[in-house]
C-alpha cells in the first residue's frame, strides 16, 4: 500500500461470520438436496437462523451493514449502472446500489427456499414449526362412509399443497442459483473496475481506497 491509499474498515466481524457461514450452508442444503436426510434439514435451519440474523443485523449492526446505506432508489441503480460505462464509475465503500438490491433478493430468497421446506415436512411428517396437528380418528368414527369421504378429501388437499411447496421450493432454489452467478460476475466486474479485492474484503473487513 503506497502513500496514497489507505484501508478502511467495512464490514464487522458479524457480517463476516454471516457471509461465510451462508455459503457453506447453502452450499450443504443444496448438495444434500436429492435425499431427504437430517443434514439438509438442518442446513437449511442454519439458513433460515442466519437470514433472520442479517434482518436483525440490517437495522442494529454496523455502519455499513445497515440497510439505509445501500438500500436506494431505483434512480440511483440506474446511475451507478450508467457509470460503470463510464470512464469514472462512481465507486462506493460499502454495497453499491446495485450491490444492495441484490442482497434483499438474495434474503427474500433465502426466506422463500427456507420457508417452503419447513411447509414440506410439516406436511409430509408433522414436524417442524409450521407442523399442523392432525387430529387421530377413533376406529368408530372411521367406520362412517362420510368420515372416509372427509379423509380422503383431506389426504388429496394435503398432497396438493406438498406438490406447490415443493414446486416452489425447488423455483426459488433455481432463483437463488442465477442470484450467486450474477452476485459473483458483479464481484468481479467490481473489482477489476475499481482495482480492488473484494472477496479479500470480506475476509479482512478492510477495503484499501485512494485518498
Amino acid at each position: 500500500m503506497n502513500n496514497n491509499q489507505q484501508n478502511v474498515y467495512v464490514w464487522d466481524i458479524c457480517i463476516r461470520i454471516f457471509h461465510w457461514s451462508l455459503v457453506v450452508s447453502f452450499i450443504t442444503t443444496y448438495f444434500t438436496s436429492e435425499e431427504k436426510n437430517e443434514i439438509h434439514i438442518y442446513a437449511g435451519y442454519t439458513v433460515l437462523g442466519l437470514v433472520i440474523f442479517r434482518i436483525v443485523w440490517g437495522f442494529f449492526g454496523s455502519k455499513h451493514a445497515k440497510f439505509n446505506s445501500f438500500v436506494t432508489s431505483y434512480s440511483k441503480v440506474v446511475v451507478y449502472l450508467k457509470s460503470l460505462f463510464s470512464k469514472t464509475p462512481k465507486h462506493y465503500i460499502g454495497h453499491n446500489p446495485l450491490g444492495g438490491w441484490m442482497v434483499i433478493a438474495m434474503l427474500f430468497t433465502l426466506f422463500m427456499i427456507t420457508y417452503s421446506g419447513l411447509k414440506i415436512i410439516a406436511i409430509e411428517d408433522a414436524e417442524g414449526p409450521l407442523a399442523i396437528q392432525m387430529q387421530s380418528i377413533s376406529p368408530i368414527r372411521s367406520a362412517y362412509a362420510q368420515d372416509d369421504v372427509e379423509q380422503y378429501l383431506i389426504k388429496e388437499k394435503d398432497e396438493v399443497g406438498e406438490d406447490y411447496w415443493k414446486e416452489l421450493h425447488e423455483e426459488y432454489t433455481k432463483l437463488m442459483l442465477i442470484l450467486i452467478v450474477l452476485h459473483i460476475v458483479g464481484v468481479v466486474v467490481s473489482s477489476r473496475l475499481h482495482k480492488e479485492n473484494l472477496v479479500k474484503t470480506m475476509l479482512t473487513g478492510k477495503k484499501t481506497i485512494n485518498k
